[in-house]
């Protein structure tokens, strides 16, 4: 029997308007339906028409400085995918939430119930927070430190998943002559006690049909790169180069086996904003157009936050100054390096890196025709530098619905893609196994 052709994984990443910073003042986008439920459920019916294996919603907890100009706000993820699994049977549906500013009980039980809900197509972007804006919402004075983001993650991430082990699928009886509703041999406590939480247990809601949602994670750091490897099923990253893709590829995958896993058990996605034209230089004409839509003060302020100093001060004609080394970012130290490493690659001056970050914030943006970008896909899948990517609309729903229309067609001619859903839930389209039990395994090995 021949294997079957390796495929690639499709996620569409949602943000209100569109990726690209100006996407709100673009003439085909709609900002005064960001918090109207129908919008987005639109969107997600053409996603799934489009057979992506999932749709992904980012979040953040702190309101940008400069919402004069635009920022990310609007509703929050797990009301919004739960409305979303109402109106999809397919799609899966992934949000992302902290583990710096939540409690593991609170985010097993509503990971727990949006994979009920969907009957098993959740997942969850698993983020340590990179904003300090974040801590003074919290209580908190200071942003914990990098390192530090990460040991919580790693507890909270066992304490997350014993929580959903803590009941067996056969727990439920629901036996009504007996009067016996569940096993309570088959529902246990965790009686988890570690360096931050002390969590007993067992979660208020039976196992969900996934077991687990999909673990996701985006950071692309050294300390993210290894629990990404530890924990993660998926990645969500950024690079802006075939060679830097296959780089990190590479690195990712060859630590999986320490924690004795496998490749195909971790799916790496790079981020990619797509502008797509009839031909390349109306693609070019439209990538130009939402350009000279931004306002420089707001690309300013990401890009200072990003690098932790103030360009305000700086011309925009001129090169970048000397930047913090590394060890002084506690934000999102990879997205730092990128950004770094691009402005010198490619001679940029500031006005110039804030255009080529005005669309993907360091994700790669490229315009061109579908076949180009269907190329450039395909390149990068079929040479060691991805799983699939994390397709970014640069504007919605328009921007989707080109890429469905003219891009997903091109990669289904060339077999790279589904033509339909062969599964129910978000493991099936991934091709990822569903999480044994921890719990029922020892007990079955004890006997």
């Amino acid at each position: 029997m021949s294997k079957a052709k390796r495929q690639l994984h499709l996620n569409v990443f949602i943000m209100n308007t569109g990726h690209h910073e100006a996407s709100w003042r673009h003439k085909n986008t709609e900002p005064e339906n960001i918090t109207d439920i129908r919008y987005f459920q639109r969107i997600a019916q053409i996603a799934e028409q489009a057979k992506f294996d999932s749709l992904f919603l980012a979040d953040g907890l702190a309101v940008s400085q400069n919402i004069k100009h635009g920022a990310f706000v609007g509703l929050e993820p797990f009301t919004l995918l739960s409305a979303l699994a109402a109106v999809t049977d397919h799609i899966g549906l992934i949000g992302t939430v902290s583990t710096t500013y939540n409690e593991p009980f609170h985010v097993a039980r509503k990971f727990a119930s949006l994979d009920h809900i969907s009957k098993g197509r959740a997942g969850w972007n698993i983020v340590t927070s990179g904003s300090s804006f974040e801590a003074s919402n919290f209580s908190k004075d200071d942003h914990l430190e990098h390192s530090k983001r990460y040991e919580r993650a790693k507890e909270f991430l066992d304490v997350t998943t014993s929580l959903w082990d803590s009941w067996e699928d056969e727990a439920l009886i629901i036996d009504r002559e007996s009067g016996t509703f569940a096993d309570r041999s088959k529902v246990r406590e965790i009686n988890h006690v570690g360096d931050t939480f002390k969590v007993r247990g067992p979660l208020n809601i039976p196992r969900s049909p996934q077991g687990y949602p999909v673990l996701v994670q985006a950071g692309s750091s050294e300390s993210g790169k290894e629990f990404a490897a530890q924990y993660a099923e998926a990645i969500f990253t950024a690079q802006q180069t075939l060679v830097e893709a296959q780089q990190f590829y590479s690195d990712v995958k060859s630590r999986l086996a320490k924690y004795g896993r496998s490749p195909e058990q971790l799916k790496i996605l790079p981020g990619i904003c797509p502008i797509i034209g009839r031909t390349e230089s109306e693609a070019k004409e439209k990538e130009q157009e939402l350009n000279e839509l931004t306002v420089p003060e707001y690309g300013l302020n990401q890009l200072s936050n990003m690098l932790n100093i103030d360009l305000f001060s700086y011309p925009l004609d001129g090169p970048l100054p000397e930047l913090p080394s590394l060890s002084d970012i506690n934000g999102n130290k990879s997205r730092f390096q990128l950004v770094a490493d691009l402005a010198k690659r490619d001679n940029l001056t500031i006005r110039g890196l804030l255009h080529r970050l005005a669309g993907g914030r360091g994700h790669r943006t490229f315009a061109g025709t579908p076949i180009q970008i269907a190329d450039q896909l395909e390149e990068w899948f079929l040479h060691g530098g991805s799983d699939g990517f994390n397709v970014m609309p640069p504007y919605l729903p328009a921007g989707l619905e080109e890429f469905a229309q003219f891009v997903i067609p091109e990669l289904q001619r060339r077999g790279l893609f589904r033509t339909e859903y062969s599964g129910t839930t978000l493991r099936g389209h991934l091709g990822l196994s569903r999480p044994a039990n921890q719990y029922a395994t020892a007990a079955v090995g004890g006997a």
